[in-house]
């Protein structure tokens, strides 16, 4: 590449960028006239408490309070609470619509994925028995091997406190060998054709599969994926894509199994998972924000996403040695992405560094990398795996409108100052 082609592409780079400074310019003469009359986004519920409120490009992470709730579950949560109502009763109304929604037979609204979890385990191994639901933890007698294809999870405690004993399987050629007359279950994260291939081993067996879907809406055709494919007991998050209640989730598939989870779990005194309380507004919450995304068009939704991350990207790629790309993740979390990539043997400067001075920024700012501050140091999943690249990637699903120029302009301001700190050594 010659030296005018060098030239013509930070031309063009710069060229693109301009509207989005003149943005910023205005910005900053708006935020001055607020100041001045002593407005401020420091004033807010949190910042007496000393919290500090952030701008999340990371992600729906439980640790950073998971998604905002969309303005349907708001008002839905807000219109709950002025009743009184029977949880039983609820419980199965919001059932009988969630089957109507997805086509599974059932479904009922758990404190989480990982409450939906403990409540599928309890409910496969006592079943509808009260003296049964009374016993556990205590499995004796009852089936209560577990056999978690691909590996333990982060979350499989929510499988163990129920009283379920693993049974790791790494791959779907060991299950058959695996399934005894102890098994209570099969856990398992894994969708298209493995599952395909899991289920007809399944079935003949008579053993249930529970599917972990915490993060698998969007796209909301999910919520019908599952029940079409015949998994017996599948679960999203309602505080992740889903955009309900922060301590939300769905647990949907078979009749008898949602039966069997309503019995194991709150409000039951004497259940294993009655500590797993979920209100009836976080219930009406969840269902209304299936109901909205029922009718939300998710191909706008990754247009104005990635429109986002198109103009954190115009910004910093202004900076000499910065690239950026939008990706889509195959898997869960299916959101418009934007890694950011730097030399940084080269600038001294490493993703950790970039990261760090994010968030003790003004305004924080989160962003995601390959450290996860949330995890119990001790855990061990899956089959052990080279180490992950550090990357830093910009979520844009959680950014708000207007945030992603914020982001825009302190990456470019700490690249370059990074960039130039290398040129001088």
């Amino acid at each position: 590449m010659t030296n005018a082609d060098v030239y013509r592409r930070a031309f063009l780079k710069w060229t693109g960028a301009l509207p989005l400074f003149a943005y910023i310019a205005v910005q900053d003469l708006s935020n001055k006239a607020w100041a001045a009359i002593g407005k401020s986004p420091k004033d807010n519920i949190y910042a007496c408490l000393g919290v500090r409120p952030f701008i999340n490009g990371r992600g729906t992470w439980t640790y950073l309070s998971g998604s905002l709730e969309l303005p349907e579950v708001r008002a839905a949560k807000a219109e709950a609470a002025r009743y009184f109502v029977d949880i039983f009763e609820l419980q199965r109304g919001v059932g009988r619509r969630l089957a109507q929604l997805s086509g599974a037979e059932s479904g009922i609204v758990t404190s989480g994925a990982a409450g939906a979890m403990a409540v599928a385990t309890a409910a496969c191994i006592a079943g509808t028995d009260p003296k049964n639901v009374w016993q556990l933890p205590d499995t004796t007698g009852l089936k209560h091997e577990v056999i978690m294809l691909g590996g333990r999870s982060a979350f499989d405690s929510a499988i163990r406190l129920a009283g379920g004993k693993l049974v790791v399987v790494e791959r779907l050629e060991g299950v058959p060998a695996a399934i005894n007359d102890k098994t209570a279950m099969v856990y398992t994260t894994d969708d298209g054709k493995l599952l395909e291939r899991l289920l007809a081993i399944t079935k003949k067996a008579g053993v249930p599969v529970l599917l972990d879907q915490a993060a698998g809406i969007p796209p909301i055709e999910n919520l019908s994926l599952y029940s079409k494919t015949g998994v017996d007991l599948y679960t999203f998050s309602g505080g992740k894509g889903l955009c309900g209640p922060q301590c939300a989730g769905l647990l949907l598939g078979r009749k008898d199994l949602i039966e069997a989870a309503l019995a194991n779990s709150s409000p039951w005194e004497g259940a294993v998972c009655r500590p797993m309380k979920v209100g009836k507004e976080e219930i009406m919450g969840c269902l209304a924000a299936v109901e909205a995304w029922m009718k939300r068009d998710l191909n706008e939704l990754d247009r104005e996403w990635s429109g986002r991350l198109k103009r954190i990207s115009k910004l910093i790629e202004t900076v000499p040695g910065v690239t950026a790309e939008i990706e889509i993740p195959k898997d869960g979390n299916r959101y418009p992405t934007l890694a950011v990539k730097w030399d940084e043997q080269a600038w001294g400067f490493t993703v950790d560094d970039c990261d760090k001075q994010l968030r003790d920024g003004e305004p924080r700012i989160e962003v995601l990398t390959a450290n996860n501050p949330s995890l119990v140091p001790a855990v061990q999943e899956g089959e052990p795996k080279g180490a992950e690249k550090n990357q830093l990637r910009i979520i844009s699903m959680t950014l708000e409108q207007g945030e992603e120029i914020i982001v825009g302009r302190r990456l470019r301001e700490i690249l370059t100052t990074a960039r130039k700190g290398a040129a001088k050594g």
